[in-house]
């Protein structure tokens, strides 16, 4: 299974931020949209990505004053990314020898999405579950005796 096949089981919005925004604008953003991360765009560009986890480290630092730190202050500025043609099991290794939730697919220059470590082990459990009806289909559908 290759990346691009993930985006087929999932919902493929991109939710985007600016680095001027406010962290409390993104907070914001991802309660209402229910999204653990946003990519950061300027100018047509993706420049970061902002997860849950750069702004609990915000919230620990600064306090509650979110309002007063832009989202370009805490994002991470140079995420890891990966291409739609990789395999499923290349990406597992990269998100966690990286220590990556949400990972960013690039097609050359262009953003596709992001793919988050719940789409990977969406997908899995998918392809899984799919491979075990095939294997119980051609077991319970063993010839009973073999050919003369």
């Amino acid at each position: 299974m290759q990346v691009l096949e993930i985006f087929r089981l999932k919902d493929v919005a991109l939710y985007t931020i600016a680095p001027q925004q406010s962290l409390a604008a993104a907070v914001d953003a991802m309660a209402e949209f229910d999204v653990g991360s946003l990519v950061v765009m300027e100018h047509g560009k993706m420049v970061g990505l902002l997860t849950f986890r750069e702004v609990l480290v915000a919230l620990k630092r600064r306090g509650s004053l979110v309002d007063a730190v832009t989202v370009g202050e805490v994002m991470v500025k140079d995420p890891v990314t990966v291409y739609p043609e990789m395999d499923v099991n290349d990406l597992r290794r990269v998100m966690v020898d990286k220590r990556s939730r949400y990972v960013p697919v690039m097609d050359g220059a262009t953003l596709m999405g992001v793919i988050s470590f719940l789409d990977v082990a969406k997908a899995v459990l998918e392809e899984q579950s799919f491979e075990n009806k095939m294997l119980k289909s051609y077991i319970k559908n063993w010839p009973d005796e073999a050919p003369a």
